[in-house]
């Protein structure tokens, strides 16, 4: 189960997150590794609606296959290319999360390959 803590003396979320979350109880514990936009042909979907939306199809599938799905999300860590795009990945993310709120981090990087837009990783429990 998880538990949603926001400090009553310290700043609110300024986006559907939660400022901490707390695992009552764990029997399992999954690292997500970072995801990009990589369609199952291993090519790049184009552009950063696509790239997005094919993050949260792959995270998706992850959980999955791990018996897990989008309630088990705990934390995320996305990374952007460009960071006028953050309300955008935030509405995307919420079409796929929900009421769900995650603990997370966004932060603006210059990726590997120039053509990457988005990358989140994640952690999730049962």
């Amino acid at each position: 189960m998880l538990k949603l803590h926001t400090p009553p003396d310290i700043f609110s979320p300024i986006a559907p997150y939660a400022q901490a979350i707390e695992s009552t109880s764990i029997n399992r514990l999954l690292f997500i590794s970072g995801t990009m936009g990589l369609l199952p042909d291993g090519r790049i979907a184009s552009g950063f609606d696509a790239q997005c939306e094919q993050v949260w199809k792959n995270m998706e599938a992850t959980l999955a296959c791990a018996d897990m799905n989008f309630s088990n999300l705990a934390k995320l860590t996305v990374w952007l290319a460009n960071s006028d795009d953050w309300k955008l990945a935030a509405q995307i993310r919420q079409r796929y999360l929900g009421d769900h709120k995650v603990a997370m981090s966004v932060v603006q990087v210059g990726f590997v390959d120039p053509d990457w837009l988005i990358e989140v990783e994640a952690i999730a429990v049962a």
